[in-house]
């Protein structure tokens, strides 16, 4: 690893700006980014209020956020890492992690490998609440979906390989997915980090309002394919803070520092698998840029994580931008964009 540097302080200024910028046109209630190196203490910025429902209370490193598909990489990723050491294997198909399904099913033959770089094939389109009233396990209803593609054959972002996955660590394990998560982030004092729901309070930031003049989600997941499932699921349905995302990232690169099983983790998931577009690989789980030197995760409702294990550095947005609009991707862009070059950038 090169020697760490902090993000250059005119990238700081930038991102700032843009923060402000975005809240004050009303794309963003507020937000909070946190950005630092392995050797120091992290560094935050703030814009904003936490939402209108929560009064006066502005964002901070303790504001609570539904980071939604971030719990792909917080959640579902490292405890696939840990699970290597226990006998799962990124090769091993699903029928035979998952026996409650036949050999014969569609979904059966896709592995672990598969659905981290969104290769799997599996139908695009989550919607669980198809199966209501379904007898079969959610596992052998997933799988004997006809596939799109065959395993392997092409990059196609699908959440319900995640699920898939989130069902097969917990059987393998013999435990629920949120007590092999809590017990993960509880070793790496990620202490405010859990699935939810959580109890409404000003520190827990609302998302969308889904019913004109009914009540914003509000410690429930945003996800629909999460709620559904209790909120518990390996593609969304975790709540953190971005001072827990610092802590998050500095234990992956401090890892990755020292050849630690989480860095070693990171370091083979940072190999690409899949082109997502020129310039973009899909390696496992994470996207990878900056002729793979960063990897980085979005999350629907308006959070994003960079990491650039080379450098040491890391930054965290946090925002609940869905909580304005339907096309708060396209508002965010710039800012993930800016993100993006700030971490690339050399100090």
């Amino acid at each position: 690893m090169a020697a760490t540097a902090p993000l250059n302080p005119n990238m700081i200024t930038e991102l700032r700006e843009c923060l402000e910028l975005m809240t004050a046109d009303g794309i963003v209630p507020g937000g909070v980014i946190a950005h630092g190196t392995v050797e120091a203490v992290p560094c935050y910025m703030a814009s904003g209020v936490v939402a209108p429902e929560c009064g006066d209370a502005r964002p901070g490193p303790e504001t609570v956020y539904d980071v939604a598909s971030l719990t792909k990489v917080l959640a579902t990723w490292p405890l696939v890492g840990m699970a290597l050491d226990g006998g799962f294997t990124l090769d091993t198909p699903m029928w035979e992690l998952l026996p409650m399904m036949g050999p014969d099913a569609p979904g059966g033959r896709v592995t672990a490998r598969h659905i981290l770089s969104h290769t799997s094939g599996l139908r695009a389109d989550t919607r669980l609440d198809r199966y209501r009233n379904r007898g079969e396990s959610l596992a052998q209803l997933i799988c004997d979906e006809d596939l799109i593609a065959e395993p392997g054959a092409g990059h196609r972002y699908i959440n319900r390989g995640f699920i898939l996955l989130g069902l097969a660590l917990a059987h393998t394990n013999g435990r629920r997915l949120d007590d092999l998560a809590t017990e993960l982030w509880q070793a790496l004092s990620m202490h405010a980090t859990v699935y939810g729901p959580m109890t409404r309070s000003p520190r827990v930031a609302p998302t969308e309002q889904r019913l004109p003049g009914g009540p914003r989600l509000w410690g429930i997941p945003h996800d629909d394919n999460a709620a559904l499932l209790g909120g518990v699921a390996g593609h969304a349905g975790v709540f953190t803070t971005p001072a827990d995302l610092a802590v998050f990232a500095t234990a992956l690169l401090a890892s990755h520092k020292t050849g630690g099983r989480l860095g070693s983790w990171l370091s083979d998931s940072m190999r690409p698998v899949a082109e997502i577009e020129p310039g973009l690989d899909r390696g496992l789980a994470w996207i990878l840029a900056d002729s793979g030197r960063v990897a980085y995760h979005h999350g629907f409702t308006g959070t994003s994580l960079y990491l650039a294990p080379e450098t040491g550095r890391y930054l965290a947005i946090c925002t609940n931008a869905v909580y304005h609009h339907q096309d708060h991707r396209a508002r965010l862009a710039p800012l993930r964009a800016l993100a993006l070059k700030a971490i690339s950038h050399e100090p």
